[in-house]
């Protein structure tokens, strides 16, 4: 490799990489490596550079420093840049240490062998490309994490004595998405959301909290299909809610994955199940040429064991300590992004969130939040979270058309689908639970208290048996309150006038008057 020069990295400028600045400044951080080393990754969501004026300005994407943080025009120096103010971007720093070797970090490591930046850069080096450097295991040095706290949400951490380095990482070197903190998230997580979910059905009696679940359990299954655009028969909406009732109880490997994916797909006369042995992609195709055109490359098939492997063990290395939505948002829009079936992919990927959410007791025990409603309702919220990754991703695919219209991936992107930033899905999963626990939940709840008053006090009126008063509810449901006169010629000819609104008023009593 050619050694480090000043000249490597770019002065002022006003457009990096097609991304405007907000001011003309200097990249640094991983943005100055990005170009110095002419790394083809995707670009973090936010860039860093230093500029002229004496104080932080934050916009589009970009955070402009001032101009005494600005590091020297040296691989160290971004390096350390890097991990003080943007925290730490697996896929960036893989990409950086094949370019540049074993030679400089070790350089760096020999300069500043106690140092708390050199072994962290250090233990990455080693952890990211699994080689060993020569260099003897450290003796002095504090011990320092590798997620910076203040920055990124981390795991409890185990100690590396080679390095005298916490290693806090959420995950493995197979898969690691990671999470930077934001006052939203923040937000969320002083909320409690786990502790409110408790109290809210605690304070139902547990009857109605039983046919409470069983509705929101339907209605999550009946979304989740509806995400797709599909609506099944009845037996398979059910048995995928049985499904999902079980989430949890096993932990998430090659053969559970294979196991949900029969469930979801039903008739599989018409899908390959199992693992893909080609690519994939979502998007569409060119009406004529067949061409395809897509919105999100999925990974490629020769990757997708190593891939599974490490949802896997990260899956089993999920710990108190991090946060359960968090958690669910780096496996669930890992496994997507992903994408390692023909179909049945957005399914599952939505039943990851259940079953992460169940394992770590966030869900109360019975109950199936329905974040696929939830989602279902925000659906272009859900594909721009979905698309705030791919966008970034999609440039840095090499790919080619295949003869069925197809894709097949050119170059190695494994690193882009175990080391993404997840963020944003981490915020809008928050968005999606707090909706299912603090209106779902006890709005079903009332719902069912509303509907057993008023099959008893309709009893009161008139007899009739329960499926021919479950019709009338929903004739008056579908009316604001009201029998059409068609439901009174026909269904329920046999009610006089007066059983008729005194019936109608009972259900505006009981629905309408106390809204």
């Amino acid at each position: 490799m050619e050694l480090d020069t000043q000249d490597r990295y770019s002065g002022p400028v006003s457009v990096f990489k097609e991304r405007r600045l907000p001011e003309q400044a200097t990249p640094a951080g991983y943005a100055a490596l990005i170009h110095a080393y002419d790394l083809s990754v995707p670009l973090p969501r936010i860039l860093s550079a230093t500029g002229e004026r004496h104080r932080l300005k934050q916009a589009d994407g970009w955070r402009i420093y001032t101009p005494r943080h600005a590091p020297q025009a040296a691989l160290e120096s971004h390096l350390i840049f890097a991990l003080k103010h943007e925290g730490v971007d697996l896929a960036v720093l893989k990409r950086l240490f094949l370019a540049i070797g074993a030679r400089p970090i070790e350089a760096i490591v020999q300069a500043a062998p106690t140092g708390s930046y050199a072994r962290r850069i250090w233990f990455l080096y080693e952890w990211l490309t699994g080689s060993r450097l020569g260099l003897a295991d450290a003796e002095r040095g504090a011990y320092a994490a590798v997620i910076d706290t203040k920055l990124q949400y981390a795991a409890s951490g185990k100690t590396s004595k080679r390095h005298r380095i916490k290693d806090n990482l959420p995950g493995t070197s197979d898969f690691c998405p990671l999470i930077f903190r934001t006052e939203a998230l923040e937000r969320f997580l002083a909320m409690n959301l786990q502790a409110r979910a408790q109290e809210a059905v605690s304070a139902v009696p547990r009857g109605l909290l039983a046919r409470t679940a069983a509705f929101l359990l339907l209605k999550d299954s009946k979304s989740s299909f509806a995400i797709e655009g599909e609506s099944p028969p009845q037996d398979r909406i059910q048995r995928w809610g049985r499904a999902i009732v079980e989430a949890g109880k096993q932990p998430i490997d090659l053969y559970e994955l294979l196991r949900l994916q029969r469930i979801v797909i039903g008739d599989a006369r018409f899908v390959r199940l199992g693992l893909r042995t080609e690519g994939g992609f979502i998007g569409e195709h060119d009406r004529d040429s067949r061409m395809p055109i897509p919105d999100h490359i999925s990974a490629r098939h020769e990757d997708l064991s190593a891939l599974v492997s490490g949802m896997s063990t990260f899956d089993l290395l999920i710990t108190p300590q991090l946060d359960p939505v968090l958690a669910a948002a780096m496996l669930a829009f890992g496994f997507v992004y992903i994408h390692p079936f023909e179909d049945g992919n957005g399914r599952v990927h939505r039943y990851l969130i259940h079953h992460v959410l169940a394992k770590t007791g966030f869900s109360p025990p019975g109950v199936v939040f329905p974040v696929s409603a939830a989602i279902l309702e925000r659906i272009h919220d859900y594909r721009r979270v979905l698309e705030e990754y791919s966008s970034r991703l999609l440039p840095h695919v090499e790919w080619h058309p295949t003869e069925n219209g197809n894709v097949r991936v050119l170059n190695e992107t494994g690193d882009f689908y175990r080391y993404f930033d997840a963020t944003a899905h981490a915020e809008f999963l928050f968005e999606c639970v707090q909706k299912t626990i603090e209106q779902d939940l006890p709005e079903e709840t009332e719902f069912l208290r509303r509907h057993d008053a008023f099959r008893s006090k309709l009893a009161l009126i008139v007899d009739m048996p329960d499926r021919t008063s479950d019709l009338l509810f929903r004739f008056l449901n579908q009316n604001s309150g009201h029998l059409s006169q068609r439901a009174r010629e026909k269904e329920f000819a046999a009610l006089s006038d007066d059983e008729a609104k005194t019936i109608e008023r009972l259900y505006a009593d009981i629905f309408l008057l106390e809204e």
